[in-house]
C-alpha cells in the first residue's frame, strides 16, 4: 500500500492493515489547502518565545482598554502627607477578612528630614474586588465607578489606604499613574505605526511601480529626511508647540512627527518588493486585462508580502514607544498633568530619589516588559511570514 492510499483510506475512515510502519501525516493534505494566513498563524504558533510574548502585548492592551477600571485612584490626585510611601502590601485572610490592608503612618526624620511611613496592623480596613471608586467614562461613552480594586466601605478614601505600588514626591498613586501612562504611550505608538504604514505603502509603493525618474526623486528625499538628526529637530518642535496648548493637541502633535520620520524603512522595503513583483508573470496579466494602476498596486501586488508590511509594523511599534518615552523624558513631549512612560520616569531620573524611592523605577520596567515584547513577537511574525520557513 503506497502512502496516497494510506492517506485516502484514513480520509474516508477505511480500515488500515496493522503491518504498516511508517507513520501517516495528515497534516501535508491540510498544509497544502491551506491559505497563507493560515500558514503563518501556524508557523507563528511553534515560535513559542514570538508566541508568548503576543500574549504579553494582547495583556498591554487590555490596560490600555481599561486603564481607568484598573486603576484605583485619580492619577492627578497628590498629598503631602502620604509622598513617598513605599508600596502597600494587601494582606488575605486576616481576622475574618478575605483582603485588608493596613493604615499607614507618617513621621518626618529629624535627621535626613524624609518622611517615614509604618504599617499599623491594629487599625485596617477591608478591600474587595470591582469596588466602587471615583468615576469615570469607560472608553468615554459608559458612566461607570466599577474599579478592580477599591474599598468595601465606599465612604473611606481609597487615596488614603491603598497604594500597591507607593506614591510619589507629591503623593500621587504610583500605580494609578503607570495604568494611565501605559494607555498613553502605547497608543501614541499604535497610532504612529499606523500613520507611518500609510506614508510607507504610499511612496515605496509609488517608487517601485513605476521607477525611473519619480523612483530616484523619492529615494532622494527619503534620503534627505534619514539624514536630519531627530533630537535637534524634535528640540525645535517642542519649543515651537504654542504654551496655551491642550494636552491632547500636544499629544496629536507628537504622535505626526514621530510618524514622519518612521516610515522610511518601510518604504525602502516595500519599493524593493516592488520592483521585483512588476514584471512577473500575474502583474503582466492583469494589466494586459485593463486592470487600473490602483488595482494593480492593492489588489494583486500588495497582498502578495502584506505579512511583510505585519513583521516590520510589529518591529516598528517599539521604536515609537521608545521615542515618545525619550522625548517625554526629556521633556521634549508630553509634559505634566499628562501622564506617559517618559513623564512618570522623570521623577526616578535623580539618583537619590531612586536610592531612597526604588519604586518610582516601576515604570521603567514596564518599559522593557513591553519592549521586548514587541521585539520577541515581531521576530515572531518575521520567522513566520519568511515563505521560505519550514511549515
Amino acid at each position: 500500500m503506497n502512502y496516497l492510499s494510506k492517506i485516502k483510506n484514513r480520509l474516508f475512515n477505511k480500515e488500515i492493515p496493522e503491518e504498516i510502519d511508517e507513520p501517516i501525516i495528515l497534516d501535508d493534505v491540510s498544509i497544502q489547502i491551506a491559505t497563507q494566513r493560515q500558514l503563518i498563524w501556524r508557523r507563528f504558533k511553534r515560535h513559542r518565545l514570538g508566541f508568548a510574548s503576543a500574549i504579553v502585548v494582547l495583556l498591554f492592551y487590555v490596560l490600555v482598554l481599561f486603564a481607568d477600571f484598573f486603576s484605583t485612584s485619580v492619577p492627578v490626585h497628590y498629598g503631602a502627607a502620604r509622598g513617598f510611601m513605599p508600596p502597600q502590601g494587601i494582606k488575605f485572610f486576616q481576622e475574618g477578612q478575605f483582603m485588608s490592608v493596613c493604615q499607614v503612618n507618617g513621621e518626618r526624620d529629624m535627621d535626613t528630614f524624609r518622611m517615614v511611613h509604618t504599617e499599623d496592623c491594629n487599625v485596617r480596613e477591608s478591600v474587595s474586588l470591582f469596588a466602587k471608586g471615583y468615576e469615570y467614562k469607560l472608553w468615554g461613552i459608559f458612566k461607570t465607578e466599577r474599579h478592580i480594586l477599591g474599598m468595601t466601605n465606599p465612604d473611606v478614601n481609597v487615596d488614603e489606604w491603598i497604594h500597591i505600588m507607593g506614591t510619589d514626591k507629591q503623593g500621587r498613586d504610583v500605580y494609578s499613574r503607570l495604568m494611565h501612562g501605559t494607555r498613553v504611550s502605547l497608543t501614541i505608538g499604535l497610532i504612529g505605526v499606523a500613520l507611518s504604514i500609510v506614508f510607507g505603502i504610499f511612496i515605496g509603493s509609488i517608487s517601485g511601480y513605476y521607477g525611473g525618474l519619480i523612483d530616484s526623486l523619492l529615494q532622494r528625499f527619503i534620503e534627505i529626511i534619514r539624514s536630519v538628526p531627530t533630537i535637534p529637530l524634535y528640540m525645535g518642535f517642542s519649543s515651537a508647540f504654542p504654551e496655551d496648548w491642550t494636552i491632547n493637541q500636544v499629544y496629536f502633535m507628537i504622535t505626526i512627527i514621530i510618524s514622519l520620520f518612521a516610515w522610511t524603512d518601510l518604504a525602502r522595503v516595500i519599493r524593493g518588493r516592488f520592483l521585483s513583483l512588476r514584471d512577473e508573470d500575474f502583474v503582466v496579466a492583469a494589466r494586459l486585462n485593463g486592470a487600473s494602476t490602483m488595482r494593480v498596486v492593492f489588489v494583486h501586488m500588495l497582498p502578495s508580502f502584506y505579512s511583510h508590511v505585519i513583521a516590520q509594523a510589529s518591529l516598528a511599534l517599539p521604536l515609537m514607544i521608545i521615542t515618545e518615552t525619550s522625548l517625554s523624558y526629556l521633556g521634549l513631549g508630553l509634559r505634566p498633568p499628562a501622564v506617559s512612560y517618559g513623564v512618570l520616569l522623570k521623577d526616578a531620573q535623580n539618583v537619590q530619589a531612586v536610592a531612597h524611592s526604588p519604586w518610582l523605577f516601576l515604570p521603567g520596567v514596564a518599559v522593557i516588559v513591553v519592549i521586548l515584547a514587541l521585539n520577541f513577537m515581531g521576530d515572531g511574525i518575521r520567522d513566520a511570514a519568511d515563505p521560505y520557513q519550514e511549515v
